[in-house]
């Protein structure tokens, strides 16, 4: 087997796993929001932590940039690869939480009740894009096609910004209203 088509077929098992995994990550967390586990006790210490979790994955988001820019490749690999844990560390945290405890309603009226709706349903539909989008460029970074990595990262790092800084930015409007 040449080295293209090696490359050609690492990159087809790397796009099946993309494919099946942007799917179920999302299909999954739908299902297991509408489920409780019957007399759990509610992990209601969890969203302050998984909101610092998004805070922090926008700070190293942004210091891998600042890295690679740098020309500090290893650090900037490091750095989104923590970045890559911190988002799975916040998925298990969210979908614990929302397994144990009853969903806050936001209580705010108004133009604020608006924003927060906007800021929240962009927040939703980007976390669910931003899943192919991450995979496919650590993919293109991994498979050292590093001009593809470049120009697809370039779309991946403001969505997935967006998408850190949001969920913070939804935690401290809905904490009033936490129970």
């Amino acid at each position: 087997m040449s080295k293209v088509d090696n490359l050609n077929s690492r990159e087809k098992k790397f796009n099946k796993i993309i494919t099946v995994v942007s799917i179920i990550v999302p299909v999954v967390v739908a299902l297991l929001f509408g489920f409780k586990i019957p007399d759990a006790e509610p992990l209601s210490f969890l969203p302050p932590i998984y909101a610092s979790i998004n805070g922090l994955t926008a700070v190293f988001l942004i210091a891998a940039v600042v890295a690679i820019k740098n020309g500090k490749q290893k650090l900037h690999q490091n750095l989104m690869t923590t970045c890559i844990v911190f988002s799975l560390a916040f998925l298990v945290m969210y979908i614990a939480y929302h397994m144990t405890s009853e969903s806050t309603s936001f209580g705010g009226e108004g133009v604020v009740k608006y924003i927060y709706l906007f800021i929240l349903i962009t927040h939703i539909i980007l976390s669910i894009i931003i899943i192919p989008l991450v995979m496919k460029t650590y993919a293109k970074a991994y498979l050292k096609q590093y001009d593809a990595h470049r120009k697809l990262a370039k779309i991946t790092f403001p969505i997935w910004l967006y998408v850190a800084v949001t969920g913070v930015v939804v935690y401290v409007m809905i904490s009033p209203y936490y129970v």
